[in-house]
């Protein structure tokens, strides 16, 4: 396995960390009461404007499946694919 060049290397960190803020968007969309602490508040706000506009583009194609009384919103499972197909790409025209 090649060693990846230090940009190529930073780029594909940050891949992952969007990742991982993506998935915690999921699953605080299933918490929707929490109890109130400004420190709590000011991370799920940050997760929430960091990753909105990228889950939006994906919702404004993709509408809420509907599941009886509830809907389930794929479009997260769609741009975690995009990300990560788009990133793979990028990271590997990073010249050495």
């Amino acid at each position: 396995m090649r060693e990846l060049p230090p940009v190529a290397d930073f780029v594909n960190t940050l891949l992952y960390v969007y990742l991982i803020l993506i998935f915690a968007r999921i699953v605080m969309s299933y918490f929707t009461r929490i109890p109130y602490n400004r420190i709590l508040d000011k991370v799920l706000g940050f997760v929430r404007d960091v990753t909105d506009p990228y889950l939006n583009l994906f919702r404004r194609f993709i509408p809420p499946v509907r599941a009886g009384p509830a809907a389930i919103d794929l479009s997260p499972i769609v741009a975690t694919f995009v990300l990560l197909i788009v990133g793979r790409i990028v990271v590997s025209l990073i010249p050495f």
